[in-house]
């Protein structure tokens, strides 16, 4: 049974002002990058996003939104004496907070980027300009 005296591990939300994104790395980029001679990287822009370079292999950058928060944590040294909460020697701070990450997408270096065919939305808003002369009203 948990004892009352239990105050359990603090947590304050304490932003850094960062803006961090969190970025999936392929297990063969992950591997080439933990080697005893990591390779250079390049950042290049395409058609239809930025391109990841590591000698003859190439990854797209595509943004993933998530319903789930990913959440920052990190731990560090609080001095509670003046707080009402029962003073800890350790705490955690939540540092930032993102609802999406950037996936590398395996990208041909050989031939050029496909052309994009537009979003959906921007479809449908032409569609609406195109209907709404359809609904007019008069006085």
């Amino acid at each position: 049974m948990s004892s009352q005296n239990d105050t359990g591990i603090p947590v304050f939300h304490a932003p850094d002002g960062i803006g961090y994104r969190l970025m999936e790395l392929p297990p063969e980029l992950l591997e080439a990058l933990e080697s005893p001679n990591p390779p250079n990287l390049s950042l290049e822009a395409s058609a239809t996003s930025a391109v990841l370079k590591c000698g003859s292999k190439a990854w797209g950058l595509r943004q993933k939104n998530t319903s789930n928060a990913l959440i920052l944590l990190k731990p560090s040294d609080i001095n509670l004496a003046s707080s009402k909460i029962p003073q800890a020697e350790t705490g955690i701070k939540l540092i930032s907070t993102t609802h999406d990450t950037i996936e590398l997408v395996p990208e041909s270096t050989d031939k050029p980027a496909p052309l994009t065919k537009g979003k959906w939305h921007e479809k449908f808003a032409k569609g609406r300009d195109r209907d709404s002369n359809y609904c007019t009203s008069t006085p």
